[in-house]
């Protein structure tokens, strides 16, 4: 019946927070830009394609204050360092440096992961299994 994450959705405001969120999804992380909608000048949200599911950004009609803002989600990728290096490269916080981890489990689950913090003040994980 499920068969995955579509998407992640947050908000923000219009103007310099939506153009801080493009330029960090979109040019510092890479992701590809799936859809955007309402008006050009004054969109009312974005979607980025992660490979694997959505994160969609909705615009706060007249910059009113912000909903609900998720806390944390975790991003698969091939090359934790790498993503830890572009995110500081563009000025934002890495609060967990990349390090190796084992998740107790049966199997145990290896993986490398890092946090920093998105324009949103959302928690990002970058989560790469090994």
């Amino acid at each position: 019946m499920i068969t995955g994450i579509h998407h992640i959705s947050m908000k923000c405001s219009r103007g310099t927070q939506y153009e801080e969120i493009v330029k960090f999804y979109h040019e510092v992380l890479g992701l590809k830009i799936a859809r955007v909608w309402g008006d050009e000048k004054a969109p009312d949200g974005i979607m980025f394609d992660t490979g694997n599911g959505l994160i969609e950004i909705f615009t706060n009609k007249d910059d009113e204050a912000e909903l609900g803002i998720i806390r944390h989600f975790a991003l698969a990728t091939d090359n934790v360092d790498k993503c830890v290096a572009d995110v500081k490269k563009a000025g934002y916080e890495v609060f967990i440096e990349p390090k190796d981890i084992s998740i107790p489990s049966n199997p145990p689950y290896n993986a490398r992961m890092a946090f920093c913090f998105g324009p949103l003040s959302e928690q990002i994980e970058f989560f790469q299994v090994k």
